[in-house]
């Protein structure tokens, strides 16, 4: 398994790696990740394909690109993937080609289902799709309970526009699967917050999907304003410090939701994900060091799946929430990534609007929100 990076800076294009004409030949895949503006230039497609000749491009907008231990803005960061012994086999469809989040995700799946299928990799778009519908539709057509990772594209701290594609120029409502398939590809997946939990716990009581109406009975936003203070006045920027741990109903894991909108006439909360009624919430609120430990914690969970065995490439998908919180301390938590790697592994990824993977060890995926998610590949 080769990894080849490549970053382009200012219009410039830098190699980090200098393969051969060969080496390239033999990638199939190439992860491109970049600023809305940048991945939407049809010259960045153009550049990648004269150098990638055989493999399938996937390119996604963020909130900021992860590689080595940096964290940039307004750039694209590439890896050219080669295997040896792993086929890959990616597929792109529309949120406006289906009834809804829950049934393209299920389309997703069901086309990538195989009995040597290893693991899915999903990159969405962050706008338009329901991350929690899209990863329930997963589940329910995830037959052999592969393990499922990925995020969804940001598009920094604006909100307004994200964009994914498959060998063509990203467009906003794509959904891509990546499939990888064999029995010689070590996956390592890990996904942790850091965050502290506050106050007491409270039931949601009145929610649609992912609008939040009511907890205990009473208007939830008033609620939310109540606990934060002076920090309600710069609502809803300020959400982004005080995420909500949620418990669903049946599950023994708490997960994090982001809160991306309110709504002062109707007393509402739009997140992330959805908030199902019955489900137990409380507050929390950033503790940096616990972020930071959060992404060593990620990549240590990694370990478990791979026999200890230090991988080739590391995928980190953190939430623009963390960023925003962290501001000039944000590269400290891909450097604590690092640091459990070592030097020989190749690191990449951005900031989402969402991140997908199992919780621990289980291979039932989930959206998170605010976490550092990393998925890690080795051959052998």
């Amino acid at each position: 398994m080769n990894v080849f990076q490549h970053q382009i800076v200012n219009n410039e294009w830098i190699d980090i790696d200098n393969p051969t004409e060969q080496e390239l030949d033999k990638c199939t895949l190439v992860l491109a990740f970049g600023s809305y503006d940048m991945v939407n230039k049809a010259e960045t497609l153009s550049a990648i394909k004269k150098l990638y000749k055989n493999a399938n491009i996937v390119m996604a907008s963020t909130a900021g690109e992860i590689l080595g231990n940096g964290v940039f803005d307004n750039t694209v960061v590439i890896n050219g993937i080669g295997f040896d012994k792993t086929q890959v086999k990616c597929i792109s469809t529309n949120i406006k080609l289906h009834e809804n989040s829950f049934e393209s995700g299920k389309y997703v799946i069901e086309n990538l289902q195989a009995d040597d299928l290893a693991c899915l990799l999903i990159i969405s778009d962050g706008t338009h799709i329901n991350g929690s519908e899209l990863v329930s539709g997963i589940n329910a057509k995830n037959i052999k309970n592969v393990p499922v990772t990925g995020g969804l594209a940001g598009d920094g701290a604006r909100f307004a526009h994200t964009a994914t594609g498959l060998n063509q120029i990203p467009d906003e409502g794509n959904l891509i699967g990546i499939g990888f398939y064999g029995n010689n590809l070590q996956i390592g997946h890990g996904s942790f917050g850091g965050w502290d939990e506050f106050g007491p716990q409270k039931v949601i009581t009145r929610s649609q999907q992912n609008v939040l109406f009511e907890i205990d009975g009473k208007s939830a936003l008033n609620l939310y304003k109540e606990y934060l203070g002076d920090y309600a006045k710069e609502l809803p920027a300020s959400a982004l410090l005080f995420p909500i741990s949620i418990n669903l109903p049946g599950s023994e894991n708490n997960i994090v939701r982001t809160i991306l909108a309110i709504d002062n006439e109707q007393g509402s909360m739009t997140f992330a994900g959805n908030m199902p009624e019955g489900s137990k919430i409380r507050l929390m609120k950033a503790n940096f060091d616990k972020l930071i430990d959060a992404s060593a914690m990620a990549a240590a969970q990694t370990f478990t799946a791979l026999s200890n065995q230090n991988p080739a490439l590391a995928i980190l998908i953190s939430c623009v929430g963390r960023k925003l919180v962290l501001q000039e301390r944000t590269e400290e938590e891909v450097e604590a990534a690092q640091q459990i790697f070592g030097s020989n592994t190749k690191i990449t990824g951005f900031y989402s609007y969402g991140e997908i993977s199992p919780f621990n060890l289980t291979y039932t995926c989930e959206l998170h929100n605010q976490t550092m998610t990393i998925t890690t590949f080795n051959e052998i």
